[in-house]
């Protein structure tokens, strides 16, 4: 009877082990959101998701207010959302460049002269943005009013009255002085070949007479199914 009870108690201990290793968890299966979620910080951060990186530090610092690597992440997020303003400055979007600033300011409050340099670029593009804008607001006052077309369309077309030499030329004095004030291009849209030279001859000629230094743009289409018109593209600001 003793090998029989020897062989059945040693039996049942290897069940045992072995339902104890079937049922216990691999250390390295922890849940990843604990054992990770700082390094998933730091990869937010490395990433440029700096919105995703302030959410996931606020998690954390909520868990853990004392932990010294709250700090550390404070840091290196406020310096991102610098970096990332910098960035949009310069690409020219001063609104961007100020919201990054901001967060980056909230982050860390007790050091003004992390964020210094940017905000005096900042100030000064906004100043230049709108030393531009006054200054196009002042060449708009002094243009006299257009006389053809819209100065805030992208285009106007006029329709030429080839039929009346005289009420045509009253249209090319009109459209000439239009393209010296409002900076033109014109397409000329006749129906045949012949009279694209013609309108262009008339109308190079009324615009030297209103400003000799002025180039020129103009262009014809041919159309063959309508009256001759004129297509003037004011320049952008």
């Amino acid at each position: 009877m003793k090998p029989f009870a020897f062989r059945y108690l040693l039996l049942a201990a290897f069940s045992l082990i072995l339902a104890a290793c079937s049922s216990t968890p691999s250390d390295n299966t922890g849940t990843p959101a604990q054992a990770d979620a700082w390094q998933q910080l730091e990869q937010s951060i490395a990433s440029s998701e700096l919105a995703t990186a302030e959410d996931q530090l606020a998690a954390l610092q909520a868990q853990a207010p004392d932990d010294s690597r709250v700090e550390q992440y404070q840091r290196q997020l406020a310096e991102a959302y610098l970096q990332r303003s910098q960035i949009v400055l310069q690409k020219g979007d001063v609104n961007a460049a100020a919201t990054a600033l901001s967060r980056a300011r909230a982050l860390m409050p007790k050091a003004p002269a992390l964020t210094g340099g940017v905000n005096g670029a900042i100030a000064q593009a906004r100043k230049a943005e709108l030393e531009k804008a006054e200054a196009a607001l002042k060449a708009a006052e002094a243009r006299p009013k257009a006389k053809l077309i819209d100065p805030t369309a992208p285009s106007t077309v006029v329709a030429l009255k080839t039929t009346n030499i005289r009420e045509m030329r009253r249209q090319l004095d009109d459209i000439a002085a239009d393209v010296v004030n409002y900076q033109c291009e014109v397409v000329f849209q006749v129906p045949r070949k012949d009279d694209a030279p013609w309108l262009k001859a008339l109308l190079s000629k009324r615009v030297q007479k209103l400003d000799s230094q002025y180039a020129l743009q103009q262009s014809h289409e041919i159309h063959r199914n309508q009256p001759a018109q004129a297509v003037l593209v004011p320049r952008r600001p």
